[in-house]
């Protein structure tokens, strides 16, 4: 059994984007089969998993919106004022663990591993590969 570790570096150009990473990854991929977690290092980011179509992604980022209104006096922007941005991150996932088969992710025929920024822009937003396997 092998595990090994990469790093994903990326820098994002607006508040909210989602980025396809998954051809990023599969170039990455340095095992024949196994598991891959893939880890976001930063509270204001998710890694999610769905389809890559237009109307679908601008869907999403308008239920975040809705879900996480800017008619509130949140707690946390005492702070920073990016309580939504962290308020958002919680409603979704650090990180995913699929599958890797024949030396690539094993998604289904329209998945596809998104970045999503949630407090952009950013510089060097970093997303951690370990893959476990053959």
């Amino acid at each position: 059994m092998t595990v090994k570790t990469h790093f994903l570096k990326l820098n994002t150009n607006k508040n909210f984007e989602i980025i396809d990473i998954t051809s990023s990854i599969n170039e990455l991929i340095d095992i024949e089969e196994g598991i891959i977690s893939i880890f976001s290092r930063h509270s204001t980011s998710a890694i999610v998993v769905n389809e890559n179509e237009s109307g679908l992604l601008k869907d999403f980022e308008l239920t975040l919106d809705n879900l996480i209104a800017d008619d509130f006096s949140y707690n946390h922007d005492r702070i920073d004022n990016n309580a939504k941005s962290h308020l958002k991150s919680f409603l979704l996932s650090s990180s995913e663990c699929l599958p890797i088969k024949n030396g690539n992710l094993e998604l289904g025929t329209w998945q596809s591993v998104f970045f999503v920024e949630l407090d952009g822009p950013r510089r060097n937003r970093t997303i951690t590969l370990t893959m476990v396997g053959e």
